[in-house]
């Protein structure tokens, strides 16, 4: 079926701000300025101060959700009607710990994207599933299908491609082995944490009927909100090599402040990260209602080609062919593991199966490995 301008609008807005989110802080990073107190020129390496700019940004989803039900309750028929089914109250303090999780994984993400390449940081991101995948198991007692184990094997092996890129040198464009290896390591770590984040999502958030905006708004409030207060005492905890900033702590708020008086491109870039991830979030919980989490999934691995595709051609980072074999296992496992494949096998009539009535609501409930309702959040 064809899809309507609406529907390829928010594909293209999808596609569009979430390769932003990502190339916009690589490009904050890759800006040099002065530093307070007339200290020499360094590159813009602040982590946490743009981790609670991503918050920022997906804190105010929660306005979106609110204008929305406004919206929804102003073309409500006025008419009355039978009383809805109770449904659980509210509680926004189900949304802290994930948020915690949330917190931590995108911190550790902003300190990796420092220590390697843009693309190399999108494509890594594909071990979700595999950590996702395991907890579901542990924790939730999902079974998973021939189709998972196979999409978890085959990112694995696109990982380990990466990697290896990387460490000949595909990542390491202006860093060190030892920082490209870190970086790495550092993100795989914080896919681990992300994917706890998701499985407290599944098991105690969604079964409460939250909306996604909702969800995603109340996270971003608890995560900008203390990361605001952690910038504090972050200021004066040493950090060694993963410290950027003139005075080796892990984060320097009023270092970073200077900086951007003084290239106010940076702000431009911070900006841009922060409205991206609004939109983002925005764009990819309407694609898998409006089309199906199957194109969510498509459109976020299309993603992670064209931020590789703007890294080389923006010459961030030098191009390596295992990236190529790579890339294809990451996709082909993302496939895999979302159920791409069941659209190029042949429907079985409806009278075959009991579920069939079934397969459209599947379809739009994205699997726990895939985009989902984290929506990437970076």
């Amino acid at each position: 079926m064809a899809w309507s301008r609406y529907q390829l609008g928010l594909a293209a807005l999808m596609l569009l701000t979430g390769s932003i989110n990502t190339l916009a802080a690589k490009w904050a990073d890759n800006f040099s300025a002065p530093g307070c107190d007339g200290t020499e020129e360094h590159k813009f390496q602040h982590p946490f101060l743009q981790a609670a700019g991503m918050f920022l940004g997906e804190f105010s989803c929660l306005p979106v959700f609110y204008l929305l039900l406004l919206r929804d309750r102003r073309r409500a028929d006025p008419a009355p009607s039978p009383s809805p089914a109770p449904s659980r109250p509210f509680a926004p303090l189900l949304f802290l710990p994930p948020a915690l999780c949330d917190m931590a994984g995108t911190s550790i993400m902003y300190v990796a994207l420092n220590m390697t390449s843009a693309s190399s940081f999108q494509m890594l991101r594909g071990s979700l599933i595999i950590f996702t995948g395991l907890l579901s198991v542990a924790f939730l007692g999902r079974k998973l299908e021939w189709s998972h184990w196979l999409g978890i094997l085959l990112t694995i092996l696109g990982l380990a491609l990466v990697g290896l890129a990387d460490l000949r040198g595909s990542g390491g464009a202006g860093h060190g082995l030892a920082d490209v290896i870190t970086g790495d390591l550092l993100i795989l770590l914080a896919q681990g944490i992300v994917s706890i984040q998701m499985v407290l999502e599944e098991k105690f958030i969604f079964s409460h009927d939250v909306h996604p905006l909702r969800a995603v708004g109340t996270e971003g409030f608890f995560g900008f909100a203390i990361l605001a207060l952690l910038l504090v005492p972050l200021s004066f905890i040493p950090a060694g090599r993963l410290s950027g900033n003139p005075r080796g702590v892990l984060e320097d708020p009023a270092d970073a402040f200077c900086q951007i008086r003084r290239r106010p491109l940076i702000l431009a870039a911070l900006l841009g990260n922060v409205g991206s991830i609004s939109f983002f979030n925005f764009a990819g919980i309407s694609v898998t209602r409006e089309l199906s989490a199957t194109t969510r999934t498509v459109l976020d691995s299309l993603r992670t080609l064209l931020v590789w595709a703007l890294s080389l051609a923006l010459r961030w980072e030098r191009f390596h062919a295992l990236q190529i074999p790579g890339f294809a296992l990451l996709l082909a496992g993302a496939a895999l593991y979302n159920g791409l494949h069941r659209a190029l096998l042949p429907r079985r009539p409806a009278g075959n199966t009991g579920n069939s009535g079934n397969g459209d609501q599947e379809e739009r409930e994205a699997l726990l490995g895939g985009d989902g309702a984290d929506a990437d959040r970076g």
